[in-house]
């Protein structure tokens, strides 16, 4: 159980050249609604990668900021709101201690675990420094995103509850680097696993299929 202690969303803004991103959120104060589709007053702007039932609610642990305020030396976004474009923002759950289908309450919302965040060139450009995805990688820091099992609401400062655990064993750190680490050696069993897992989103579980076939 963890306090979060910021809910944040975002609409689309100019990002680069004719681009736009969701990436710059901002706390909401007093209670929103949290519905399958995300967070009231949140939005994305490349609808073929982000959103959709399965990346309702993106979570970056807040534990990480430390860490990588050192690697960056102190970057002044880390001292304000979703640096990494997280909705929620807390402390004391991180990807090696969660797990693919983990189910929590916020308000009285009921949010599941669906899948690592794959990080891409849209968080180097915003902290404009090359190598976060790199690392990223390497660390298995990715963040992840949830879907909503029951809409409700929230608010700043309502705790995330872990109500039910999901597959056992199947980390978010885990399965993120099955399927992203190159320097992690999985085995084909481990890849029939990540397949197999239901409460995973579909498209990972097809990266785990794909996998095995080539």
């Amino acid at each position: 159980m963890t306090e979060v202690f910021a809910i944040c969303t975002g609409q689309p803004k100019p990002f680069r050249g004719s681009e736009t991103s969701a990436i710059d959120k901002r706390p909401v104060e007093g209670p929103v609604g949290i519905g399958v589709l995300g967070i009231a007053g949140d939005s994305v702007a490349d609808t073929k990668h982000h959103g959709g039932v399965d990346m309702a609610v993106h979570h970056y642990p807040h534990d990480h900021y430390a860490a990588w305020n050192t690697w960056l030396g102190e970057h002044s976004l880390l001292a304000g709101p979703a640096a990494f474009g997280e909705n929620l923002m807390a402390s004391g759950l991180t990807e090696d201690g969660v797990h693919i289908g983990d189910r929590f309450r916020l308000g009285s919302a009921l949010l599941e675990i669906s899948q690592p965040r794959q990080p891409c060139w849209k968080i180097e450009h915003r902290f404009d420094r090359k190598g976060m995805v790199a690392r990223i990688v390497e660390r298995h820091d990715c963040g992840w995103y949830y879907r909503v099992i029951e809409e409700g609401t929230a608010e700043p400062g309502d705790l995330l509850e872990r109500v039910e655990p999901g597959h056992a064993d199947w980390t978010v750190a885990r399965v993120f680097a099955a399927l992203y680490d190159p320097a992690y050696s999985h085995s084909p069993a481990e890849l029939h696993g990540i397949a197999a897992l239901d409460r995973l989103c579909e498209p990972w579980r097809d990266k785990a299929r794909k996998r095995l076939e080539a």
